[in-house]
């Protein structure tokens, strides 16, 4: 409202006049809001109903001369008319208003009751899923004229349609994607992007009108990509890449330029270890030899002299050890029938299910192949029973690589672009950022985690490491503190109103990919009962330093049950007094509680059983 007023009046506008000398300033800004509701700075409502605006004003001046006059007119006559009407019920829309608040309730219900329904993604029908342009993200509009192609709204194909109860809307009717392998197929330019694209926003609210308010996905869910050219740090790709030439292991890879294949491995463990149950991937923009290496190319070129173990080969491993799904658009590569729990196919921006018909293609070619004596492309070189993805250590930041150095600075150039000290960050291939003020707080969020004990002593001097998933934990719990966002503010400019709440996930990518830095790897021990034919381990601990403090930050009293490592079977449990440990996640939990362990202890106590009646009382 404050930034719509803003507009209205003319007051967001700068004047300029008569080069150096001339008078200039003068605008008034806040952090104008998109499509996308995201927790923000820009405005807050404490405890008590006040109401407190962020924005800046530039004061007037004419050379190295202050134009006291205007000054005043804007301070004593615009800031209150925008007050008034902006800021004060009765100057808003009431209707709009509740109409809103009971949009983002319901689509907070509904992405949070996708794990109970068995779901990695909900699309409601009617739901308006293609954007204005690429430089819009507001819904396609209803063609003006005759030759422009229609808006055509999603519906559900009928084999998987369910139906979700929300709080206001009642009954909501739409496409369930369970979780699983599932497929987007179909010709290009036919929209099979355009619904991955709703989907990898679908951790987040919408605006009412939007078209996507009911298209939810898993929270955690990460739009992986292939990335030439980025920094990886000390990250076990060797589920995917092993053997490079003249090295000997991938189990701790760094580089400064990787390629597509390697950024794409290093941004799915990564993924994985920042708490990921869900990746969305698309073919254009993804590694080709990292996704699939056909039946010619095996013949070619043996498996012993091909350090990639493509996707195609670990997707379905991902699901069943990990309990991580897929979602992946796929045009051209029909081998991925062989792995696929679900084949949609888009056709004219119209879903349909065609599992059955690609099963059958699937059969079909199998036996043809087996005939012939030809390698399927799906198949696991690998006999063991061993899980890949299974966490042998954890990666711990060196707090000493992250800070920004004496008098250095942190900048946000537009969404994919930070300056962090001399360093250049480079967050155009995460795809999930949907807002400058996500980035500009991931700045901060960095310097604020070097800064105030979150990583720990110094690695390179000797102190306690920190695993990388406690690092994020403690930026959570700050963030959900009283001091919410303003946790992130240098002491000598504590209210700063541009900030946007960003995901655990985009905070770990940007860590990940920021030069010059250095993780260190701390070995976990391996479970008494490594058997991957069950889910149910022994009970193991293992002692790590306690969480640190954070300086200056006052945690509430609350516990915060978040993934540990990449094994989605553990969880972290942290509380205010620096204890940690991990239980077992709520889909590999049994049914008894677990004795507690010391303080200062990280202990497993593993589950194979669904129940989840006494999740409350547990907690």
């Amino acid at each position: 409202a404050f930034a719509s007023a803003a507009e209205a009046m003319g007051a967001d506008q700068r004047v300029e006049s008569g080069g150096w000398s001339g008078s200039k300033g003068g605008e008034l800004k806040i952090d104008k809001p998109n499509q996308h509701v995201l927790e923000r700075t820009a405005v807050r409502v404490d405890a008590r109903g006040n109401v407190e605006a962020r924005f800046t004003c530039a004061l007037p001046a004419r050379g190295r001369s202050i134009e006291g006059r205007w000054a005043a007119s804007i301070l004593g006559e615009k800031v209150p008319e925008l007050v008034g009407r902006s800021l004060v019920a009765r100057a808003l829309d009431a209707a709009s208003l509740r109409k809103h608040v009971l949009s983002v309730e319901d689509q907070r219900h509904l992405r949070n009751s996708l794990s109970g329904l068995g779901l990695v993604a909900f699309v409601a029908n009617g739901a308006v899923l293609p954007r204005a342009s690429g430089a819009s993200d507001t819904p396609m509009a209803s063609p003006t004229s005759a030759n422009a192609p229609p808006v055509v709204a999603f519906a559900s194909p009928p084999e998987l349609e369910v139906t979700v109860s929300v709080p206001n809307k009642g009954q909501v009717t739409g496409m369930g994607i369970k979780r699983g392998v599932t497929l987007i197929c179909g010709g290009g330019f036919h929209g099979k992007s355009t619904l991955l694209q709703a989907l990898q926003v679908g951790c987040y609210d919408h605006l009412p009108g939007d078209g996507r308010e009911l298209v939810a996905v898993d929270e955690s869910a990460v739009k992986v990509r292939a990335e030439d050219g980025r920094a990886v740090n000390n990250v076990d790709i060797s589920p995917f890449i092993a053997n490079l030439p003249f090295r000997s292991s991938t189990s701790n890879f760094s580089t400064e330029d990787a390629s597509g294949s390697t950024s794409q491995a290093a941004s799915i463990v990564e993924a994985l270890e920042s708490g990921a149950t869900a990746l969305l991937i698309d073919e254009d923009t993804a590694a080709t030899n990292f996704m699939i290496r056909d039946a010619r190319m095996q013949a070619l070129v043996s498996h012993d002299k091909e350090p990639i173990t493509p996707f195609i080969q670990r997707v379905r491993q991902l699901y069943t050890n990990q309990g991580v799904s897929s979602v992946l658009v796929v045009g051209g590569a029909g081998d991925y029938f062989d792995v696929a729990d679900c084949v949609l196919v888009m056709e004219s921006y119209s879903c349909a299910d065609r599992t059955s018909v690609a099963k059958d293609i699937s059969r079909r070619f199998q036996a043809t192949m087996a005939t012939a004596g030809e390698p399927s492309s799906s198949s696991s070189p690998s006999s063991s029973s061993m899980d890949p993805f299974a966490a042998s250590s954890l990666r711990c930041p060196d707090p000493s690589r992250f800070g920004v150095g004496q008098g250095g600075k942190v900048t946000s150039r537009g969404v994919g672009k930070l300056s962090f000290g001399e360093r250049e960050l480079d967050l155009s291939g995460v795809e999930q950022l949907v807002a400058e003020s996500q980035t500009r707080a991931i700045g901060d969020a960095i310097r604020f985690l070097a800064a105030s004990g979150a990583m720990g002593g110094s690695v390179g001097g000797g102190g306690a490491p920190v695993p990388l998933a406690q690092v994020l934990n403690a930026l959570e719990a700050a963030l959900n503190g009283p001091n919410s966002l303003d946790s992130l503010a240098s002491p000598g400019f504590p209210f700063v109103g541009n900030y946007a709440r960003p995901r655990r996930q985009e905070v770990a990518a940007a860590l990940n990919r920021l030069r010059d830095t250095n993780f260190r790897h701390v070995a976990v021990p391996p479970s008494p009962n490594p058997s991957s034919s069950s889910k149910r381990a022994a009970v193991s601990s293992f002692d790590l330093p306690p969480a640190p403090p954070l300086k200056g930050v006052q945690v509430r009293h609350e516990l915060h049950l978040v993934p540990l490592s990449p094994s989605q079977q553990w969880w972290s449990l942290a509380v205010p007094t620096g204890t940690c440990m991990s239980l077992p996640s709520p889909e590999a939990r049994g049914g008894g509680a677990a004795p507690p362990p010391s303080k200062n202890t990280y202990a497993n106590f593993g589950g194979d059983s669904d129940d989840d009646d006494d999740d409350e009382a547990e907690n």
